[in-house]
């Protein structure tokens, strides 16, 4: 199954980095935040990786055109420019990158990438989060209630958006109310192909009509995660995330 990660948002608040690196790059531990992400998927089987770039899409590709050099030992031979890698990388991925515009919004994004899906039922979320949500339990539970779209609900901070719950069924999506004190969108979306129709085109923003459509429609499905969630928005979350990881307390680490 497809894993699709909206990597192409402008990252403003954190400018401290993205100014020279696309907010999907900036690291934490050691590595790009989303590496972070592709593991948390890969850990439970879904290595096949559709990457929606835009701003600072060179950045994003030039790391996994050179993602063998950059993690392993190699020897060059100077005559003929030949390499030899040692101790190389044995991940089992497959990534596509596509270069979805520089202003294309988020439900724009995801209807460029229809031919890529290849109307199948795919997996989306956000290229600036990380959890330690069972990725494969979300796609069970999508598999069993039947409906169009799975989201991964959590319980974090008042300024993030709201959803009406009841029994599982969204039945509102609010995006970034004043106030917050229920679910929110944590990503982690398992999406049937035909949602992509109800993407009208590049201006599009998923979170607005489409999702709201379908949760009018009761359509919308609540997977809940009491879980550890935590998104990176700002230089101070950036900094709790990589704290979490020097103390060697981050939970959503895949241990390989």
């Amino acid at each position: 199954m497809k894993v699709v990660i909206l990597a192409g948002g402008y990252g403003t608040r954190l400018a401290e980095f993205t100014d020279v690196i696309p907010k999907p790059m900036v690291p934490v531990g050691g590595k790009p935040i989303l590496l972070h992400i592709l593991q948390t998927y890969a850990s439970r089987g879904f290595n096949e990786f559709i990457l929606a770039l835009g701003y600072k899409a060179d950045v994003i590709k030039q790391y996994f055109l050179n993602y063998a050099s950059i993690n392993s030992d190699f020897t060059v031979s100077m005559s003929d420019g030949s390499i030899e890698f040692h101790n190389s990388s044995s991940l089992d991925w497959k990534v596509t990158l596509v270069d979805t515009g520089l202003n294309t919004m988020t439900g724009g994004r995801v209807k460029r990438l229809k031919d890529h899906i290849n109307d199948e039922t795919f997996m989306l979320t956000y290229g600036d989060g990380v959890s330690d949500v069972d990725v494969g339990e979300v796609l069970k539970f999508h598999k069993q209630h039947g409906q169009m779209v799975t989201v991964t609900t959590v319980r974090p901070s008042a300024r993030f958006g709201e959803l009406d719950i009841k029994e599982d069924t969204v039945n509102s999506f609010t995006e970034k109310p004043q106030t917050s004190k229920g679910w929110i969108n944590g990503g982690y979306f398992v999406i049937e192909p035909e949602f992509i129709d109800s993407i009208d085109g590049d201006e599009t923003i998923l979170e607005r009509q489409p999702l709201e459509g379908v949760a009018h429609k009761g359509q919308l499905m609540a997977f809940r995660h009491e879980g550890f969630w935590q998104c990176m928005d700002t230089v101070r979350d950036r900094d709790y995330l990589e704290k979490l990881w020097a103390t060697g307390d981050a939970p959503w680490l895949v241990r390989e």
